[in-house]
């Protein structure tokens, strides 16, 4: 897939959102753009993302570990390629997408066309929370974020507002005790 076409449906806010992961997968060295780069972007780019997320010490601790993945846990992910068995093989190779990330930017696409609009950040977040083996679950989880309570923000917020519909989201399979912020 050529990336024009990769980036057809996208917002142009997302389309930026990608180009940024885009880049900091090279600087870190990485084969490919993982969830874990989407989120990164996202967070640092989309005021309505940063919004669901809120201000405090959960969102700075998720800053922390992102930013920390080029020089510590996540350099064990340089040498594997992201996919999961939950998904459909995708292929996001032409893009520089890891399998399980061309997957969350077409469930985005999807999410997106029961609003009538183009992707937007909430969207593509929607997405990649619905996936207990994306990268970025595992991060949200390592820094505390309570990945159900984050669904149930992306999902009560109003079409419009970052595309998202009520109860839209899919909650994540995701839980364990020590989430809390």
């Amino acid at each position: 897939m050529r990336r024009a076409d990769h980036d057809a449906g996208l917002s142009a806010d997302l389309a930026a959102v990608v180009a940024g992961a885009r880049r900091r997968a090279l600087r870190d060295g990485d084969r490919q753009i993982d969830t874990a780069h989407l989120l990164h972007s996202l967070l640092e780019s989309d005021p309505e993302v940063s919004a669901v997320f809120g201000e405090g010490p959960g969102s700075a601790r998720l800053l922390g570990y992102l930013v920390q993945r080029s020089i510590g846990y996540g350099l064990r992910w340089q040498s594997a390629v992201e996919d999961s068995g939950a998904v459909p093989v995708v292929d996001g190779s032409a893009a520089g997408l890891s399998p399980l990330a061309a997957a969350c930017m077409e469930r985005a696409r999807e999410r997106a066309a029961r609003h009538g609009g183009p992707a937007r950040g909430l969207d593509l977040l929607a997405a990649i929370v619905d996936d207990p083996q994306a990268r970025a679950v595992e991060v949200l989880g390592r820094a505390g974020i309570d990945v159900p309570g984050l669904t149930a923000r992306i999902g009560a917020r109003p079409a419009g507002s970052g595309g998202a519909r009520a109860g839209s989201a899919c909650p994540a399979d995701r839980t364990s005790g020590d989430r809390g912020h």
